[in-house]
């Protein structure tokens, strides 16, 4: 008897209906991916939803498509964007252009899709699985200061400089005679002790 569980009906693939977005392994196991903002990992599946056949090289990531999906931050989706072009998930085939033109993307991990409208060059410079060659640039990513690798400086900033000898105003002599002058004021000034004295 067959486990009630387990038990499908004629023609029940064992999931719901509809389209799915097929996601390598190779993508979600990358360092390049493992390296993503959630925003960014994010759009991703917005961009990879669109996926259907022969249409990679024409998914859209515009603010207008993807507030429908409820994204709703301009910036949040360019910065998102710059992020997954530079890791190498996502290709621009076509550069938009005010005041209606969109840009239009392709994932990495398929071929592209031959198209007449994509920017000229675009169908050569696509790079298949670009993620991949990004993984090699983060490998041990966490154990380089993002600036680089660098010798730790043992001098100031300033430079190495020997600490002068003398004030910055040049050297002083010491003076061990009387003052000229007293310090309550110039002798010449003052009255002499006989003017002072009645008549």
């Amino acid at each position: 008897m067959a486990n009630g569980r387990n038990a499908r009906k004629r023609g029940d693939s064992g999931r719901d209906s509809g389209g799915f977005i097929a996601l390598p392994w190779s993508v979600t196991d990358s360092a390049s991916y493992r390296a993503l903002s959630h925003p960014a990992r994010s759009l991703l599946m917005e961009i990879a939803r669109q996926f259907v056949r022969d249409n990679n090289g024409r998914l859209l990531a515009s603010s207008a498509h993807l507030a429908k999906r409820g994204w709703n931050s301009a910036d949040v989706i360019t910065r998102a964007k710059r992020e997954l072009m530079e890791a190498g998930f996502i290709f621009e085939t076509v550069k938009g252009r005010r005041p209606n033109k969109a840009s239009w993307y392709a994932v990495t991990w398929h071929a592209l899709d031959k198209s007449s409208g994509y920017d000229e060059g675009a169908m050569q410079c696509f790079e298949r699985s670009a993620y991949q060659r990004g993984a090699a640039n983060l490998k041990n990513a966490s154990l380089r200061p993002s600036h680089g690798a660098g010798r730790l400086g043992i001098a100031p900033s300033h430079g190495v400089e020997a600490s002068p000898s003398t004030p910055s105003r040049g050297a002083i002599s010491t003076t061990f005679e009387p003052l000229s002058t007293p310090s309550h004021g110039n002798h010449l000034e003052m009255p002499s002790p006989a003017a002072q004295t009645p008549h």
